[in-house]
């Protein structure tokens, strides 16, 4: 029996165990493992829009993975890339040493980003990004002799990945709770959503840019020279797609810019074409200092992630000795040269097939989509820009959140749909390859599934 189909009796093996058996020694994150293990959703492979199950039902992916899959699942350039590269070179470190991939791929990069940007500094996913932006933050300001700048300030609603640095700027409360006082000197902004003034609205709300104007009111109380950074999500996207008002990300940079405060978007989610640009920056036209990816840099394949800084903030860097280490910050596998090729590949397929655009193409469509579903039962708001969308469900009275994981239970189960729901938000955002019928296909399940939810 080959490995392939060795995998696969095993996953078949435990998709047929009801009471869990056998997956106990599995700790799966951001998962409720009793519910789960006691009857498993198992997917074991996947092609270009679906996902298949051991017992071969095929599965609509609404939400490219986990955000990531933007050019779908095993794309056969990517997947011949990472198995020609595995053979040639499987590590090289990064330390004192280098590989000729790491710096291609850093070029490529710079190719797609505003023109503001120079470098870019390589991980291993959204949560390494934000920790890594974050100290390359506080080094910036001590190096040009501001040390007093260590304050962070986030945002309520944040998400910024699961390291220290990342949940105490980021401002989802179930993340917070159970890991104690997190960094010091941490504040956070308002979030942006209102129901009252902004539901089912259409692409940016109109209402909200004021709420931008808070930053000024922190800055006042805790003196603006002693703040490093502010971090935001240009759309939030964890925490059920919360979009910008109109003007809000401007009124962030003009503020951050007069005090001298680093702006950093994380762009985890938003970058690599969700939007319909290549990165968030340049569709809301806001350039930030410093940028967080991770994702679909490489299609979701091979974990990796990168900040991008922009040009000024590494020369900051480079005095001293010659010799001497100017940043004291990296990992074992920063530009690992699998992740190099896989992202490599993938940058060749966003050109090809011009995905790093597509979005902008099919956002209409997908806009009349989604606000489709505002008439079925319990549906309080729809929203959607680019190639995202929510639908917010009235929480049932003293339950909150089950609503919408019933109906991410029924969507795998019932119509073989996969969707992500966080509290009671389902959240979509399709692998960039989707297709017009598909889009209406995806909408067509999900309404079949709100029309039967209690």
């Amino acid at each position: 029996m080959n490995d392939m189909a060795r995998a696969q009796d095993l996953l078949q093996d435990a998709s047929r165990t009801a009471a869990g058996a056998g997956l106990e020694a599995f700790w799966m994150p951001f998962t409720a493992n009793r519910h789960f293990k006691a009857a498993p959703r198992m997917l074991s492979r996947a092609e270009g829009m679906h996902y298949y199950t051991p017992e071969g039902r095929q599965i609509l992916d609404a939400v490219a993975g986990l955000w990531c899959t933007n050019a779908g699942h095993c794309r056969t350039p990517i997947v011949e890339a990472i198995r020609k590269q595995a053979g040639e070179l499987d590590f090289a470190p990064t330390f004192q040493m280098g590989h000729p991939l790491g710096f291609e791929l850093a070029n490529r990069l710079m190719a797609i980003l505003p023109d503001a940007f120079g470098q870019a500094f390589f991980c291993n996913s959204g949560s390494e990004a934000v920790d890594s932006a974050l100290k390359i933050a506080l080094a910036y300001h001590r190096m040009r002799g501001e040390g007093q700048r260590t304050r962070l300030i986030g945002r309520e609603r944040g998400y910024h990945g699961v390291g220290f640095g990342g949940i105490s700027v980021g401002g989802i409360s179930g993340n917070r709770k159970h890991f104690g006082g997190l960094l010091a000197g941490v504040d956070h902004l308002p979030h942006t959503h209102n129901l009252e003034h902004n539901a089912f609205t259409k692409g940016q709300p109109a209402w909200g840019a004021h709420l931008a104007d808070e930053l000024e009111k922190i800055l006042a109380l805790h003196d603006p020279s002693t703040v490093a950074a502010v971090i935001v999500e240009p759309v939030a996207g964890s925490t059920g797609v919360l979009i910008p008002p109109v003007g809000y990300l401007q009124r962030l940079r003009e503020i951050t810019a007069k005090h001298g405060i680093l702006l950093i978007f994380d762009e985890v989610i938003t970058g690599f074409g969700r939007l319909g640009s290549p990165f968030a920056a340049q569709h809301f036209d806001v350039v930030p200092d410093l940028m967080t990816v991770a994702k679909g840099i490489t299609s979701g394949t091979v974990p990796m992630g990168a900040v991008f800084a922009r040009k000024g903030l590494y020369e900051a860097f480079m005095q001293g000795p010659e010799k001497s280490i100017e940043l004291f910050h990296g990992y074992t596998y920063s530009a690992h040269p699998l992740a190099c090729a896989a992202a490599l590949a993938t940058l060749d397929v966003y050109e090809d097939e011009g995905l790093l655009t597509r979005a902008a193409t099919l956002a209409s469509h997908w806009e009349q989509a989604v606000h489709s579903l505002r008439d079925c039962p319990h549906v309080i708001d729809v929203r959607n820009i680019g190639l995202v969308g929510a639908i917010e469900l009235a929480p049932r009275a003293g339950e909150p959140g089950t609503r919408a994981f019933d109906a991410f239970i029924r969507a795998f189960q019932d119509e073989h749909l996969l969707i992500r729901v966080t509290g009671d938000i389902i959240a979509l955002s399709p692998p960039l390859i989707v297709s017009a019928d598909q889009i209406d296909d995806i909408v067509a399940r999900l309404r079949s599934i709100l029309m039967r939810l209690a």
